[in-house]
Formats: C-alpha cells, sequence, structure tokens
C-alpha cells in the first residue's frame, strides 16, 4: 500500500509539474528575455542578433536584450549561456565557429554543446566569397585553378584568422581542388584586402559584406561565392558549386536554448523567428551584413549542424596539425 501511495504521488507531482510547464510555455513570454551572444558589439553577428532581437520584441510584446560575451572564440558566450536557468529567459545564438571550430582546438571544453543546449532554429548564413587580385588576370574560378597549377610552389591566399571561416574554406579549396595554396595570416579583413588590392598576396577568401565594397569599386576582383545557389544580390557571380560541385562554405548563425528548457517554449521561439525572418525588409537588413536568412525547425538546425560538424572537422584537425609545427 505504500508503494501504491508512492507512486500515485510521484504520479501527481508529474502532472503538475508538466501542467505548470504548459501554463508557463501559454503565457511565454510575460516578461523580457535576454540573448547571449559571442560577439562584440557592433560586428555583423551583433547587427543581426539585434535586429531579430527587436523583431521578436515586436511579435512578444517584451523587451529582448542582447548579452555581449565575447572571447575565446565563443567559448566565453557558451559557458555563460549553459549555467542560464532553463526557462526560456535566457536564450543563446550561436556561430558556426563555435561548433564547427572550437571542439577540435579545444577537446576538453567545459561545454557539451550537443548535450548543454537545444537548437531552435537557424537565423542566417554568411556565405565565403573568392576574390583575387585584378593584377592576377583572371575573371574566373577555372581560371584560377588552371593557374595556380602552372605557378611553381602554387599561391599564396590571404584569410582573416588562423581556423576561422574564411581560413578553413581556402583550405578546402585547397583540397577540392588539388591545389598549391598556402595561407597568409593576417590581422583582420582589411589587412588582407589591402594586401589583395595591392597585388601581395594574389587571393582572399572572406564573407561577401567584406570585399563588396572593393569589388564595386574593382579595387578586388570577386569570381565565385560559397552559397549553395547564387544570391539575389549578385546573381551573375557565379558559385564555387558551379565549378568543384557540392562546394559549401559559409558562416552561420543559430539561436539555442539551455537543454531542458520546456519543448512549447522552443517551438513558440522557432514559429515567431521563422516569422521574423520571412519579413522583406529583414531580409534586406540582413544583405547589407553579408548574412542571408535559411529558417529550419528545431530538427533541422540539429541535422544541419551535424553535417556542419562533419564536413569542417576533418578540415580543422589539418589545421590544428599545422599550427602545432
Amino acid at each position: 500500500m505504500h508503494h501504491r501511495i508512492m507512486a500515485s504521488i510521484a504520479v501527481c507531482a508529474a502532472l503538475v509539474g508538466a501542467s505548470t510547464a504548459m501554463a508557463q510555455s501559454d503565457d511565454y513570454p510575460n516578461k523580457p528575455v535576454a540573448v547571449i551572444i559571442p560577439a562584440a558589439a557592433g560586428n555583423s553577428p551583433d547587427i543581426a542578433a539585434r535586429l531579430i532581437a527587436n523583431r521578436l520584441g515586436e511579435i512578444w510584446k517584451q523587451q529582448v536584450i542582447i548579452i555581449n560575451r565575447p572571447g575565446a572564440g565563443g567559448l566565453v558566450a557558451a559557458e555563460a549561456a549553459r549555467g542560464a536557468p532553463k526557462d526560456g529567459y535566457t536564450l543563446y545564438m550561436t556561430q558556426a565557429s563555435t561548433y564547427t571550430v572550437l571542439p577540435i582546438m579545444q577537446p576538453k571544453m567545459p561545454v557539451d554543446l550537443h548535450n548543454d543546449f537545444i537548437p531552435i532554429g537557424l537565423i542566417g548564413e554568411q556565405p565565403i566569397a573568392v576574390s583575387v587580385s585584378p593584377s592576377l588576370g583572371v575573371n574566373t574560378l577555372s581560371e584560377l585553378i588552371e593557374l595556380v597549377k602552372k605557378t611553381p610552389g602554387g599561391m599564396m591566399f590571404a584569410a582573416t584568422n588562423r581556423g576561422g571561416q574564411s581560413h578553413l574554406t581556402g583550405e578546402l579549396f585547397r583540397i577540392r581542388a588539388n591545389i598549391d595554396l598556402t595561407f597568409v595570416h593576417a590581422q583582420g579583413a582589411s589587412a588582407s584586402l589591402t594586401d589583395v588590392i595591392a597585388g601581395r598576396i594574389p587571393i582572399m577568401f572572406e564573407g561577401i559584406a567584406g570585399v563588396s565594397g572593393a569589388m564595386k569599386s574593382g579595387a578586388v576582383k570577386v569570381i565565385a561565392i560559397a552559397a549553395e545557389k547564387r544570391v539575389p544580390d549578385y546573381p551573375d557571380l557565379p558559385t564555387v558549386g558551379e565549378t568543384i560541385p557540392r562546394f559549401e562554405s559559409k558562416g552561420w548563425l543559430a539561436l539555442m536554448a539551455p537543454a531542458g528548457t520546456s519543448e512549447n517554449i522552443v517551438r513558440k521561439v522557432n514559429a515567431d523567428l521563422r516569422t521574423v525572418l520571412d519579413q522583406a525588409d529583414v531580409k534586406q537588413k540582413f544583405s547589407v551584413i553579408g548574412t542571408y536568412p535559411h529558417a529550419l525547425s528545431p530538427e533541422e538546425t540539429t541535422e544541419f549542424i551535424r553535417k556542419e560538424e562533419d564536413l569542417w572537422w576533418p578540415i580543422v584537425r589539418q589545421v590544428a596539425v599545422e599550427i602545432k609545427k
């Protein structure tokens, strides 16, 4: 009898807990929501996050606050978000490198990305462009590949950060095109751009927003973009995949919640996020920072991240070995 009573109490407690969680998610959010991001104020992920936060705030009739936690390649933000309450009032915006680079570069991470967070939805992608110095005299990706193959010792390429998405794109391109390329580290995109404009470094991999101004002025020549398909802003710009099949490389932003957050809350935030990403002026403002909305369900976002890890982890391992030499 005692066991039956205890079992009944346990069932009742579970039902009460479930109904409480349901009630909490039914009126969610009923107070301000914070979003922890790994970006410093003013850069493109921060701009994207604030735009999304403003629009979600309009839908929810609640303030959505951005908390900047840059540092350690995204680890600072991930640690802060992991320790947040699991009530949906502290969310986490992650970026590609946190999942594609950190687990390899820091194998003893204090955060378990797969078990500490639940994907809510993808926010957007930031495809990497292939740019060349006009003095190189090539107009297409095929011409570039042929020229590199004919050049003794190959060529150098510039990218922003060692182990960052632009660098990894160059390494993947080297492998897939079977050419000899050597990475040259620069202190920021502007330094890389200066070297390419001057012709000191012939090739550059960088997000399209970082080179669009120089492209429009003719200071550099953008010959391809590593997006799944041609982007609306540059319809005449071929994708890398048109020359090297299934070649894609992009930075990306995704919204997450601490593991244990109610599924009802995750679904609601996903639905509202998708509404925001479908707004025409949001798409326009995103394009200015080289970001293209890509709405996915929580399950699709999980699968997207796993595929990105499968693609990039082998490349990052190779880069990590070279760094240690």
